[in-house]
C-alpha cells in the first residue's frame, strides 16, 4: 500500500506537468510560427519479487514474473514541428515556409537563432527585422524609395524604384537541423542550437529539400485546438484516477491502523 501512494503521487505530478504542456499550447494557438509540445513519460523501476525463467522447489521453471512497478515520470518534452496552416496577409514583408527550414536571426549579442515566424518588419535603417527588432540573417537592406518588394519561393529579394528599374537586394536563406526536436527554445519565436540538435545546415529554399517561402502569407500556429481539448480532458481523468489511487491505499491502511487482536 505504501508502493501504492508514492505510484500514483508520481502519477499525480506527471499528469499536473501533462496539464501545464497543454495549457502552453492552447495559449499560443494563435502564436504565428509556434509548434506544439508532447510531454513524453517513462515509466519507474520495478520491484522484483520473483524473476521469470526461475525454478520452483520442485525444478519446474516458472513462464512469468512478478514484480510491481513503482510509478510514472516526465522523461521530456518534444517541439513536434509538422508545418501549419498558411494565413494570407498580403503584406510584402511577411514571409511563410511551406516545407522544411527556420529564417535566421541576428540576437543583440551577435549569435544567431532560429524561427518558423515570417513577420518581418523594417527598421529605421530599412534593414529587415523580426517583430523584436533582431536582424535577418544574412542582412537585408530595402531602400527608402522602393515601390515595391518582390520575395521569390527561392528568398531571392528584390525591389522596384519609381521609374521601374528592378535591383536585386538580397537573399533569404534557410537552415535546418539533424534533429530539430533537439533545438532550445528561447521564448519569443526563437530557437538556439544545441548538442542535440546539431549544427545549423544553411541552404537556399527550394534545393536539397529544403522548403519554398511564400511571400505574403504567415505560417500558424499548428496546435490543432480540438485534440488539445482532448488531452486536457485525458490528463483530467487520469489525475482524478491517480487521486483515487491515493485514497484507495489511504483507506486499507486506515482498515489496517484500525485491526485489533
Amino acid at each position: 500500500m505504501i508502493r501504492a501512494l508514492f505510484s500514483a503521487a508520481s502519477g499525480l505530478n506527471a499528469q499536473q506537468l501533462e496539464t501545464d504542456v497543454i495549457a502552453n499550447n492552447i495559449a499560443n494557438v494563435s502564436t504565428p510560427g509556434f509548434k506544439r509540445d508532447r510531454l513524453n513519460f517513462e515509466d519507474l523501476l520495478y520491484q522484483t519479487f520473483r524473476d521469470a525463467g526461475s525454478e520452483t522447489v520442485a525444478g519446474q521453471q516458472i513462464p512469468t514474473g512478478l514484480k510491481v512497478g513503482l510509478g510514472v515520470r516526465p522523461l521530456s518534452t518534444e517541439k513536434i514541428f509538422m508545418n501549419g496552416s498558411m494565413q494570407t496577409t498580403e503584406n510584402p514583408l511577411d514571409l511563410g515556409i511551406m516545407g522544411d527550414g527556420f529564417f535566421v536571426v541576428q540576437l543583440p549579442d551577435g549569435s544567431e537563432a532560429y524561427t518558423r515566424d515570417g513577420a518581418f518588419k523594417l527598421d529605421s535603417n530599412g534593414q529587415v527585422v523580426t517583430s523584436a527588432g533582431n536582424l535577418l540573417s544574412p542582412a537585408i537592406s530595402i531602400a527608402a524609395e522602393a515601390v515595391q518588394i518582390t520575395i521569390s519561393q527561392d528568398g531571392n529579394v528584390s525591389t522596384t524604384s519609381p521609374d521601374g528599374t528592378s535591383q536585386t537586394v538580397g537573399q533569404v536563406q534557410l537552415a535546418r537541423f539533424q534533429n530539430p526536436g533537439g533545438l532550445r527554445a528561447m521564448g519569443g519565436n526563437l530557437f538556439q542550437a544545441s548538442d542535440a540538435s546539431g549544427t545549423a545546415e544553411l541552404g537556399t529554399a527550394g534545393e536539397n529539400g529544403f522548403g519554398l517561402i511564400a511571400q505574403g502569407y504567415i505560417e500558424n500556429s499548428n496546435v490543432q485546438i480540438v485534440e488539445e481539448m482532448v488531452n486536457l480532458i485525458i490528463a483530467q481523468r487520469a489525475f482524478e484516477s491517480n487521486s483515487k489511487a491515493v485514497q484507495a491505499a489511504d483507506e486499507m491502511l486506515n482498515v489496517t491502523n484500525s485491526l485489533k487482536r
